[in-house]
């Protein structure tokens, strides 16, 4: 354990400007998000007494959201949000090729830097100035070939993406400004008989979505809209609702505070 010197070692975090309009080019964040991706255990939980079975979120979007039989279609794969890209070496395992966007260019240029060196030095913070030196390392025996990183904006994707047998949204659907507007060109990027995956503890904040946009969190004529009607009203007729299920998760702020969460997973097919 040191004091930290240098803002960040990799120095991904080119625009100080973009820092102040968008927290996700902090570097706070990206070491918090290189720790939630890439930590081991011991690294992100080290008391016995915490919930461990909320480890490793990113790969478990993968390993406990898609059944052998979707993940065997191998083809290819969309990470829609991918942060730092942990998720998105997962799905290379199963996919002969796999694309991760994401809207912020320091998590990009965090996760091309795995990609093509296997390896990203960060710190973690511990308390206050204090902080810990660590290494991210791309998982072993993923094809880092198979892989490819881009900055994008989910709500207005770039023309010739082409088609995805699997596209993952994981975390995503509550940090846009118009997530009916990503969900409407879904269609469009899955391919028929495909997978859609969207987990998310469905955190609205107007500070990300206008109210208006919410897809949930709200009440309607007296009743609760809960963000799954939302999602449903919204991917009709296009998918079908196959199954959710709860998938908590863990984000270490520093040494002894924790965001615990709860996303809930939905998985849906593409209508043939």
């Amino acid at each position: 354990m040191r004091m930290s010197t240098a803002t960040s070692r990799a120095n991904l975090v080119a625009d100080s400007s973009a820092e102040l309009e968008n927290p996700y080019e902090s570097n706070k964040l990206l070491s918090e998000y290189l720790l939630f991706h890439y930590g081991t255990a011991e690294e992100v939980l080290p008391f016995a007494q915490g919930p461990k079975e909320a480890l490793a979120y990113p790969v478990r979007c993968v390993s406990e959201c898609l059944e052998p039989a979707e993940l065997s279609r191998g083809g290819r794969a969309l990470d829609l949000g991918c942060a730092v890209g942990r998720s998105t070496f997962e799905l290379a395992r199963h996919c002969e090729a796999v694309l991760g966007i994401d809207y912020s260019h320091s998590f990009i240029a965090a996760a091309e830097r795995l990609r093509t060196e296997g390896r990203l030095e960060y710190e973690r913070v511990e308390e206050g100035e204090i902080s810990t030196p660590l290494i991210a390392h791309r998982p072993a025996e993923v094809a880092s070939e198979r892989v490819r990183f881009e900055q994008g904006d989910a709500v207005q994707l770039r023309e010739g993406l082409g088609r995805f047998d699997i596209v993952l949204m994981a975390n995503l659907i509550d940090r846009l400004q118009k997530p009916a507007q990503c969900l409407a060109k879904l269609g469009d990027l899955v391919e028929r008989g495909g997978t859609l995956v969207i987990t998310s503890p469905y955190t609205w904040m107007e500070a990300y979505t206008p109210k208006t946009e919410w897809l949930g969190g709200l009440q309607s004529n007296g009743q609760p809209r809960l963000t799954l009607d939302g999602l449903r009203a919204n991917l009709a007729p296009d998918f079908k609702l196959e199954r959710t299920l709860d998938l908590p998760f863990l984000i270490r702020e520093h040494a002894r505070k924790y965001q615990w969460s709860v996303a809930q997973a939905s998985i849906w097919t593409r209508a043939s």
